[in-house]
């Protein structure tokens, strides 16, 4: 018997004019239900300089979280080295590789998307977006970054709630976090 599947999710990150925002919905769905409509899936890290987000099983992402916090603790000032380390581990080890998450890192100078099967990936475009509305909240948030004057955390909120509009896995609870240009 297959459990129902748990969809959970869509997380898109921006950085625009010295400006980083990371977002994220509340909904979490099992099977065809809303078991949860203002989870948040996304938080700073390490003296609210780094944003993280996750979609995919919480658990999972809670250890990826800690996991990632160790490694910027290793790394205090290489988020690329930290996230490269964490993707070997996170892809060799075998408790971790079991791990059904896909984490959003950013800092004031990169925008991560990193998955168990090895991938650090850096946009080129300056948007990464995750999870079941992912897609929808990517386009949205090119298009805006493209064609809008609006900043991070707007085009990041305005992008969530375009995938709300057409994603059932995604609702209108929106938390929006940002680094300022001082790193705040």
């Amino acid at each position: 018997m297959n459990s129902p599947q748990l969809r959970a999710t869509t997380v898109v990150a921006v950085r625009r004019d010295g400006r980083v925002a990371m977002g994220g919905d509340g909904q979490v769905t099992l099977g065809d239900t809303v078991m949860k409509s203002r989870a948040r899936k996304v938080r700073a890290l390490k003296d609210d300089t780094i944003l993280a987000g996750f979609a995919g099983a919480v658990a999972d992402a809670f250890a990826l979280f800690e996991k990632l916090e160790e490694k910027l603790e290793r790394y205090p000032a290489n988020l690329t080295k930290a996230v490269v380390e964490m993707a070997k581990d996170w892809r060799t080890d075998r408790y971790l590789r079991r791990m059904e998450a896909v984490l959003v890192v950013a800092d004031r100078n990169h925008l991560f998307l990193i998955s168990g099967d090895g991938n650090v990936i850096e946009p080129d475009d300056e948007v990464v977006a995750i999870g079941s509305g992912g897609s929808f909240a990517l386009a949205a948030a090119r298009a805006l970054v493209d064609h809008s004057d609006l900043d991070a955390p707007a085009v990041v909120r305005a992008s969530l709630e375009i995938a709300a509009d057409i994603c059932i896995y995604t609702n209108q609870d929106i938390s929006v976090l940002e680094l300022g240009e001082g790193g705040e």
